[in-house]
């Protein structure tokens, strides 16, 4: 059996994050895990410090369970380098050069409407883009 993998984002504020990451990949919030029935339950057993509180993370999920679940995490230290990993958002559907490159536009115009920010076009091919916090990630057209 292949091991999974989680994806875990570090950065200063969770929650905007999270309404980014979720409207990007059609992700929820992931449950708590069994038996707690809250994410403040689950953190309550951490016994966190007085400065932290459940906002400090998100966890969320694909509905489908096909792709990595994803921990945001506050973190008190700012970015300060290129990402040495990033995500590839994959837009699906078939058709010609003109017709994928117009869907890969149209998907990037959506995530700068939900707070990203387009950083280089590579015509054709994909577009370089950032989230809130300025991780880097990409927009291309799915493998046929």
């Amino acid at each position: 059996m292949a091991a999974k993998i989680d994806l875990t984002l570090d950065c200063t504020d969770a929650q905007l994050l999270a309404v980014f990451w979720k409207t990007a990949l059609g992700y929820i919030d992931e449950p708590p895990p069994a038996p707690f029935r809250t994410r403040e339950e689950w953190l309550a057993q951490f016994d966190l410090a007085d400065d932290e509180s459940a906002d400090d993370g998100a966890w969320l999920c694909d509905p489908a369970g096909d792709g990595p679940r994803l921990a945001i995490l506050k973190v008190p230290e700012p970015k300060r380098a290129k990402n040495r990993l990033h995500l590839d958002i994959r837009v699906p559907g078939h058709g010609g050069p003109d017709e994928r490159w117009a869907r890969i536009r149209a998907e990037a115009d959506r995530l700068v409407r939900a707070g990203g920010t387009v950083l280089e076009e590579f015509t054709g091919h994909h577009v370089m883009m950032a989230d809130p916090e300025a991780n880097e990630f990409c927009v291309a057209a799915a493998s046929a």
